[in-house]
């Protein structure tokens, strides 16, 4: 059955922030009207629209594409019920940026390491497990600090460094999920710093170096962004990252190790650029509307 196609490009958030503002605007100015909706707000009418989904302020049409900004925290039935609207979206054809699939991939920080290794990058040792003697074992067998994370997280928040033989939280304190990765050590002592790189369309649209006096480099910790230089190996890595969880547009944190080597930390599906435009100036919001266009425009012509 045919459904109707409207030119509406819908923004999924949960709040009309700086972003999703700057990102509305650029995508009208590539000539597509904007819906924001909240994913919260969304869900399946199976038989009650043409569609079998519940879009309002779209009726029976389905929008030309989706860009997913923010998924609200919830409980597992609802971000269950909000990602399969995004798989149901992919499935009936509209361009969805980025997909579920992606999303699953980066908020799952265990998934993501397990790709970016597989597809041979520099990522450090990382291990997931829910026995807590287990993973104490593997602590104390470390030859070196280890970073305690949250499995989903983001903004640095709720990540710990510990020494071998520290003892781990009990399994209340981390969701029954310890996820420990190695402590990469700074070229320099003095200071602290990681890349953040911005991809898009296989493209990398900026970097910065995050700068901060204590280890833990994320923005809304209180690290500084600065312009990184162009490194091509940086870049390469973050590219290749990207298209290993099959994201459109990713940021990409890259640090260096004590000899100078690039590891992979994370890639994040939904990343915030704001701290990356204030540090480069660029427009990543026109980058990633130019980009959502360009798919439009191939869907268009096949």
């Amino acid at each position: 059955m045919s459904v109707e196609r409207s030119d509406t490009v819908v923004i999924f958030t949960e709040d009309a922030d700086w972003h999703t503002r700057r990102l509305k605007a650029a995508i009208e100015r590539e000539g597509f009207p904007v819906l924001v909706l909240s994913l919260n707000d969304c869900g399946f009418a199976i038989g009650g629209t043409a569609h079998g989904l519940v879009l309002p302020g779209l009726g029976d049409a389905l929008p030309a594409a989706a860009f997913v900004r923010l998924i609200a925290k919830g409980s597992t039935e609802q971000i269950t019920a909000r990602l399969g609207l995004l798989h149901a979206l992919s499935a009936l054809g509209v361009k969805v940026m980025n997909d579920a699939r992606a999303i699953e991939r980066c908020v799952d920080k265990s998934m993501t390491s397990f790709l970016i290794a597989q597809a041979g990058l520099p990522t450090p040792r990382s291990f997931v497990g829910e026995d807590r003697a287990a993973m104490q074992a593997l602590l104390d067998a470390a030859p070196g600090d280890m970073v305690l994370k949250p499995l989903f997280g983001a903004q640095g928040r709720g990540i710990r460094r510990l020494a071998p033989r520290a003892l781990l939280p009990e399994p209340e304190k981390v969701g029954g999920l310890y996820y420990l990765q190695d402590f990469v050590a700074a070229p320099s002592a003095e200071s602290y710093q990681d890349w953040r790189v911005f991809v898009i369309g296989g493209t990398v649209a900026g970097a910065m170096l995050r700068r901060s006096p204590v280890w833990i480099t994320n923005i809304h910790q209180g690290a500084v962004g600065v312009p990184a230089p162009f490194d091509a190996r940086a870049h390469e890595l973050a590219i290749r990252a990207t298209a290993a969880v099959g994201a459109d547009y990713a940021g990409v944190d890259l640090i260096e190790d004590a000899l100078g080597q690039f590891q992979v930390l994370e890639v994040n599906s939904m990343p915030a650029w704001k701290g990356l435009q204030q540090a480069t100036g660029l427009d990543i919001a026109s980058a990633l509307a130019r980009h959502l266009a360009a798919m439009l425009a191939v869907t268009v012509a096949a």
